[in-house]
């Protein structure tokens, strides 16, 4: 597409990033398996190794079809670049790791999915990296957190499994005092509901297994990065701003500017980490996006629809949507998410956590998966799943208690999805 007009969502979730393909004319991204791309001669080879060029080395790095999901993501999220790699997980090391470094840590919110938080808790201490979870309700707390050490803030939009919104524009300022960036996973939101670089976010993490892709076919993650960051303004992230050796001593950001986070995660990322997206799956990936919009206008609209009946349910002791006049992040609805408060939330049963397994059991469309923002409704008990290598603390924290199950809301028609949670309510309490 051109530079000209500024085009609406609908059409870029359709065009960014998409050309014919030049050889066939084919409309569709063609599917580019392959693993190495033949060079034009030996100094177009050394431009590509070198960073002086831009191109297609070996699909590790770079490939035709995961480009243009690059570029769309982009343009969706309005960054300047993206990067995409294997899983949403992948992803958010891919984040971290050119800010990080042993001894180093990151402020992370408590209402996080229960793999992230097992992987900031657990995971990235190999790396010598550590991480402080802290309420994001408090952004005095958030702050008081923060020290020489800390090198990023890290949050999710609609936080799951309890669909809370964030206040992305405190997180921004309590990041933007400290010099450090601020990183919010999207996943749930999508950019059609929230765009946090608009509220001050430095990078943007997706698994667009979720809503993305939208059909449970694929995995693959996403970094987009803003491009606003002064890498340089500082010494905390030598990987940006100091000379690196694998490349003769090139700056990143003096030499890419905007894009240095992006080129670093190609150039270094991807090269020595292998968290890669293959083509097939980036293939997926675009067909999926082409209908996003429409697709989470009918998970919005469906959530507030069934949210809203399972809160008046005699069987249900409480709904965390923040689409409910009810919730305390409704008045965050229209400043974050002015399109909606997303397709996730959780819902804790009279009955405890007996009740909780009969309920799950019991629901005949929708389906019991280890998944989230599928066009189908799914369902799972948290507690002992997802987030079951939490402690206790840990679970309530992130609104995972064992009397709490995670509904994600698909686009089926919502009579047939509130027959199917009153049957199974019922039975449950029966």
């Amino acid at each position: 597409m051109s530079d000209g007009p500024s085009y609406g969502f609908d059409t870029l979730q359709i065009h960014a990033g998409a050309r014919p393909d030049p050889a066939t004319g084919a409309r569709q991204t063609p599917i580019y398996q392959t693993t190495a791309y033949v060079f034009r001669d030996t100094d177009h080879a050394a431009a590509l190794f070198n960073l002086q060029e831009v191109g297609y080395i070996y699909s590790r790095l770079t490939n035709p079809t995961v480009a243009v999901l690059q570029e769309r993501m982009a343009t969706l999220e309005g960054g300047v670049g993206a990067v995409c790699c294997s899983s949403g997980h992948a992803a958010q090391i891919m984040a971290l790791f050119p800010l990080m470094g042993p001894g180093l840590n990151v402020v992370v919110s408590t209402r996080l999915y229960g793999g992230s938080i097992t992987q900031f808790s657990q995971t990235i201490r190999r790396f010598g990296w550590s991480a402080r979870f802290v309420d994001f309700d408090d952004m005095d707390a958030v702050a008081a957190a923060i020290d020489d050490d800390t090198r990023a803030i890290f949050c999710e939009s609609i936080a799951n499994p309890g669909g809370y919104i964030t206040d992305l524009d405190a997180a921004a300022k309590v990041a933007s005092d400290a010099g450090i960036p601020l990183i919010v996973d999207n996943t749930s939101a999508t950019p059609y509901l929230c765009r946090p670089i608009e509220h001050g976010a430095t990078l943007v993490v997706h698994s667009m297994t979720k809503f993305l892709t939208g059909n449970g076919t694929v995995t693959g993650g996403v970094v987009v990065d803003s491009g606003n960051f002064d890498w340089s303004a500082s010494d905390k992230f030598p990987s940006l701003s100091a000379p690196e050796d694998a490349y003769h001593g090139l700056k990143f950001h003096e030499t890419f500017g905007p894009l240095a986070f992006t080129f670093h995660g190609i150039a270094i990322g991807l090269r020595d980490l292998g968290m890669t997206l293959n083509p097939q799956a980036a293939h997926y990936t675009l067909m999926g996006i082409e209908t996003l919009s429409l697709r989470m206008q009918r998970h919005v609209e469906n959530a507030e629809k069934i949210a809203t009946w399972l809160e008046g349910h005699d069987h249900v002791a409480a709904v965390t949507y923040a689409g409910l006049k009810s919730s305390p992040y409704h008045d965050r609805v229209a400043r974050i998410c002015p399109k909606g408060a997303g397709g996730l939330f959780t819902v804790r049963l009279k009955g405890g956590y007996d009740a909780c397994v009969k309920f799950v059991e019991a629901l005949e469309v929708f389906s019991h998966v280890a998944n989230l923002g599928d066009t189908r409704s799914l369902v799972i008990h948290s507690a002992s799943t997802t987030h079951r290598q939490l402690s206790p603390e840990q679970q309530k924290a992130a609104g995972a208690e064992p009397d709490v199950v995670r509904l994600s809301i698909g686009i089926e028609t919502a009579e047939d999805l509130i027959a199917d949670l009153d049957q199974a309510l019922n039975t449950a309490h029966g």
